[in-house]
């Protein structure tokens, strides 16, 4: 399993268009195929800023995905509402605690 963290910081003008589009997208994108599960959160001390955590199958599933017509649509227009470069990061589990 590969888990996708993507930290993103928009303008405050961009949080609601950021908003909608997530809103409108989000079944597509965790229905993708190899897509387990999508969540979206939103930093505790700073409402411009928002994360997506996502859990893929494997590398593949999640390559596929950022090479697809989805991502091109929604990706391309998301961008243009940040405020800063974002940070974006795949991690693999490596030790579950009880």
């Amino acid at each position: 399993m590969v888990i996708r963290i993507v930290r993103m910081h928009f303008t405050e003008a961009g949080v609601e268009e950021f908003l909608t589009i997530f809103n409108t997208h989000k079944k597509a994108i965790r229905d993708f195929p190899g897509c387990t599960h999508l969540e979206l959160l939103r930093d505790h001390d700073d409402a411009t800023v928002f994360t997506t955590l996502s859990y893929w199958t494997d590398e593949s599933s999640l390559e596929h995905y950022r090479k697809s017509e989805l991502f091109a649509a929604v990706w391309g227009t998301v961008k243009t509402l940040f405020s800063e470069r974002t940070q974006a990061f795949s991690l693999t589990r490596f030790m579950e605690v009880e």
